[in-house]
Parts: structure tokens; C-alpha cells; sequence
């Protein structure tokens, strides 16, 4: 049998990767399109909020509007003591169908990182939707950000159980 790096005893995200986290919380986002938040919690499949997550998000729509940044596109969170996690996302295109960002969910229990990709409510174009097309219709409403009044976005990540976020393999 052969060993891989999933199979550690591992995440300790929250220890391991605080010098990213620190950074990144320091660093202003510099862009030249539009940005949105996009905040939320990770669940575990008891409807616990899962404490030690590390969120990151990849915005490849954003990355050219993202010139000056160290890691143009790129986004590194922890979850905190009750889940909740919250994004600054660049939007240099709207209505085009496409998530805002992909999502890789590193947490505790998990043997392998999920990924998943989170789009917004109201996206015109969603209904044409490539990726969306593909995820059973009773399961879509697991990857979409719903606009609050504040004109952030709301999406939770529900990592097992009846309302389980989709996640996707890529192979």
C-alpha cells in the first residue's frame, strides 16, 4: 500500500499556517474592479461549527485586477471559534455564469481538502451556467451566496448531512 500525504495525522492549519493568515489579514487589497464580502460558517455534519477550517479561495477572474498583489486572486482564511469565515473578493466581471471564486476547505477530519466554488444570487446568468448545470437542480442552492442588506453575500459551507455544500472532483 502506498502512503500519501492526506493519510498524516494532520491539518493543524490554524498553528501551521498563522504566519499566512497574519500576513494576510495585514495586506490591503489593492484592485481595480469591484469587490464584494462573501462571509459564512463551516458545519460539520452535526450542524457543529467547525473551529479550526482554513478557507481558501481562487478568483480567476480577479487575478489581473489583482496586478500589485503578492498572490493576485488568492485568498487564505481561518474559520474562527464559532466557523465563520469572511472573504474580500474582486469582481471584475458580472453576469458571465461563472462562480465568484473555487473554494478548497482544509479542517479537522477531513483526510483530503474539498473542493466546492461559491456563485452569486444575483448573477443574471446563472440559469446558463456551465458548472451550475451540472449539480443535480435540488443541490444548487448549496453554492449559491445569498445578498444580505449590507450588499455582503451569505454562503455557509456544510461539510456532510441533509443540506451537504457539493463539493467536485477534479481529476
Amino acid at each position: 500500500m502506498l502512503i500519501t500525504t492526506s493519510q498524516t495525522i494532520g491539518p493543524f492549519s490554524h498553528e501551521a499556517w498563522d504566519w499566512a493568515v497574519q500576513a494576510s489579514a495585514a495586506a490591503t487589497l489593492e484592485t481595480s474592479a469591484r469587490t464584494i464580502t462573501v462571509q459564512g460558517a463551516v458545519y460539520d455534519g452535526d450542524g457543529v461549527a467547525v473551529s479550526d477550517a482554513m478557507i481558501e479561495a481562487w478568483l480567476p477572474n480577479g487575478a489581473s485586477a489583482e496586478a500589485a498583489q503578492a498572490l493576485p486572486g488568492f485568498r487564505r482564511v481561518p474559520s474562527d471559534e464559532q466557523g465563520r469565515f469572511s472573504l474580500r473578493i474582486s469582481l471584475p466581471l458580472t453576469g458571465h455564469g461563472e462562480p465568484a471564486c473555487y473554494i478548497t476547505v482544509f479542517a479537522r477530519g477531513l483526510v483530503k481538502h474539498q473542493f466546492s466554488a461559491v456563485f452569486l444570487d444575483d448573477d443574471s446568468a446563472l440559469a446558463q451556467s456551465a458548472i451550475l448545470n451540472q449539480v443535480p437542480a435540488a443541490r444548487r442552492a448549496t453554492l449559491i451566496a445569498r445578498r444580505q442588506d449590507d450588499a455582503s453575500y451569505h454562503w455557509d459551507i456544510r461539510m456532510q448531512g441533509a443540506d451537504e455544500t457539493v463539493f467536485f472532483d477534479y481529476v
